[in-house]
Parts: structure tokens; C-alpha cells; sequence
């Protein structure tokens, strides 16, 4: 089902990016999706492109808690647990979202993966 995605995030990784350029990336698209959604909440459509838009910055999202959880993962330990933390909030929101769907309520989930992407970025540390 996250065929798709996984696809992406891989042939992203084997570009020049670095795996925080790739994440940072991730999460802004994840940002543009969910914007998208809550832009444009009475289209006949959005309850499918929520849905997808949801399902996608979960899948980001778990990847990232993946790379968190790795021995070798070059974050100090404090940031790693912070990040881990904010990742559970944002995997409880999405799926309050999926039984109670509400534009005003995706703004925190996309000003999260805003943030967190433009600190990736601003980073310069692979």
C-alpha cells in the first residue's frame, strides 16, 4: 500500500541529497499535502486526499522513528528522545484526525513537520 512512498524515499536516498536533506524534504511534502487538504476542505475529494495525505506522513513519520531508534543515529540522545516524543503526539493526531477530521486541527501536525524540516536543514550535519 505505501508502495509509492517508499519508492520515493528510496530513489531520494540515492540522489546527492544527504539523509537530512532526503527527511527534511519528506516532511515539507508531508506540510504541502496536509495544507492542501485543509485549504480546500469542502472539495468533493478530500476526504480520499486526506486519507492519503495522512497515511503518507505516517509512513514519514515512522521511518524517522526508525532512524531514531538505531544505535549509530549521530543525534546527541536528548534531541532523539525529543523527536521520539513529538513523534507519538503526531501519531495520536493522525489518528484522531482519521476518526474526526477537522482542517483547523491539521495546522499542528504541519507547522511540526514545517519546523522540523527547516531544522534539518539548517543542521549542515549528515
Amino acid at each position: 500500500m505505501y508502495a509509492i512512498q517508499l519508492d520515493a524515499y528510496r530513489s531520494a536516498q540515492a540522489s546527492n541529497m544527504s539523509g537530512r536533506e532526503i527527511e527534511a524534504a519528506a516532511l515539507t511534502r508531508c506540510a504541502l499535502l496536509l495544507d492542501d487538504c485543509r485549504k480546500h476542505w469542502a472539495a468533493p475529494d478530500r476526504p480520499e486526499k486526506l486519507a492519503e495525505a495522512l497515511r503518507t506522513n505516517q509512513v514519514v513519520w515512522s521511518i524517522l522513528q526508525s532512524e531514531l531508534v538505531k544505535p549509530d543515529n549521530p543525534l546527541p540522545a536528548d534531541i532523539r528522545n525529543n523527536i521520539l516524543t513529538l513523534s507519538l503526539f503526531i501519531d495520536n493526531r493522525i489518528i484522531d484526525l482519521m476518526a474526526n477530521p477537522q482542517p483547523e486541527r491539521l495546522k499542528i501536525i504541519i507547522d511540526i513537520n514545517l519546523n522540523l524540516a527547516a531544522g534539518l536543514r539548517g543542521s549542515g550535519a549528515e
